[in-house]
């Protein structure tokens, strides 16, 4: 019998790697995503475009300027002369948001009143107008406080902030172990899904059902390449996230690879249902994409479970690719273990054997 199934694997392998639409989906697609999500997916400002309109002349408005200046975040386009300027500038989006400073700054700061300065964005953009908005207030902020300091008073209030797991709160940190959730189901659910689908496609599959081998001995040889081909997509991506993006890996290899093999097997357990049902590769590949949408939109992926509606959040309960997410980036950031994870590796290990259980009876019973 494992002489039989080994076969089978080596087969699948063989199938899969000669066949020049299945070599490409398994290999170009994820280094492409790993590429563009790790360097372009970013929740961090960098570089926004600020014009600046500052009426007055006076030492505080320059040294406020200066700050926005020497602010990665930001980017002086323009130091404008009239008010007028402001409106076309955002209009046609040559700024993302403008500084305007009253021309009594410097003396109302002088007679100890306070210096008004407004800020003018394009909203059109909420998130990205939201994190512009945060950096202009972190700047005037630390910018009221040192000047407090000099002038020897003290605010009734000061805020001294720590951030935990992740000391400058970089995106990167956060979205790149992500990925391997991301890619990894992606990866597997198209080898399996296309297993089926490509002997059917081929004509092939009726030889296979006059050998000698079973219903279940065909299912774990059709299953076993996506598991492997899944979890070494995996953990080359954990190399590319450790020594390219120097996201630190904090946690234990052993905690994360059980989770990994339970996560993939669900995954399989889904595409060989979609392979199940398709005859044709393009059936397989439209039923995987009808599956990955959902799946990363409800996972947390890229918006937090809790900002969803309460009939979303239910569903997505359902959704191994959510219990996975916050394991591998817990393993990755807090350095947490297996203890720690068991309320997420049930309800993804009862995913596994109910979609992997249906995939074993709809095989069965699609093969005759």
């Amino acid at each position: 019998m494992a002489s039989r199934i080994l076969a089978l694997i080596i087969k699948e392998f063989l199938a899969l790697f000669r066949d020049k639409k299945s070599r490409l989906a398994v290999i170009v697609p994820p280094i492409l995503q790993l590429l563009i999500f790790g360097y372009a997916a970013t929740f961090d400002l960098e570089h926004a475009a600020l014009a600046v309109f500052n009426e007055d002349t006076g030492a505080f408005s320059r040294e406020l300027v200066g700050r926005f200046e020497r602010s990665t975040g930001f980017e002086i386009v323009g130091y404008l002369r009239s008010e007028a300027e402001i409106g076309p500038l955002i209009d046609r989006q040559a700024a993302l948001l403008a500084l305007r400073i009253d021309e009594q700054c410097s003396a109302n700061v002088t007679r100890g009143e306070g210096c008004p300065v407004q800020v003018l964005i394009d909203g059109r953009n909420s998130n990205t107008a939201m994190l512009a908005l945060n950096s202009v207030r972190s700047i005037v902020t630390d910018f009221n406080e040192e000047r407090a300091e000099i002038a020897g008073s003290k605010l009734p209030a000061r805020l001294n902030m720590r951030a935990w797991f992740n000391p400058n709160l970089e995106s990167r940190w956060f979205i790149v172990p992500g990925i391997i959730a991301l890619l990894a189901m992606i990866v597997t659910l198209i080898v399996t899904a296309l297993s089926v689908a490509r002997e059917r496609e081929a004509g092939t599959f009726d030889q296979l059902l006059v050998t000698p081998l079973r219903p279940w001995e065909i299912l774990i040889g059709k299953a076993m390449p996506g598991l492997i081909v899944g979890v070494g997509e995996a953990s080359l991506i954990i190399l590319v996230a450790v020594y390219w993006f120097r996201v630190p890996l904090v946690g234990e290899l052993a905690t994360l690879y059980p989770a990994l093999i339970i996560y993939v097997l669900s995954i399989i357990g889904v595409g060989l249902m979609i392979s199940s049902f398709s005859t044709t590769l393009q059936q397989a590949l439209l039923g995987a994409f009808l599956f990955i949408v959902p799946a990363v939109t409800l996972s947390g992926f890229s918006t937090p479970i809790a900002n969803m509606p309460d009939f979303m959040q239910t569903l997505t309960y359902l959704n191994p690719m959510r219990y996975f997410l916050t394991i591998v980036r817990r393993v990755f950031l807090e350095g947490a273990g297996l203890e720690y994870f068991w309320h997420d590796l049930w309800p993804m290990t009862i995913i596994a054997a109910v979609t992997l259980t249906m995939a074993t009876w709809l095989f069965r019973h699609r093969m005759y």
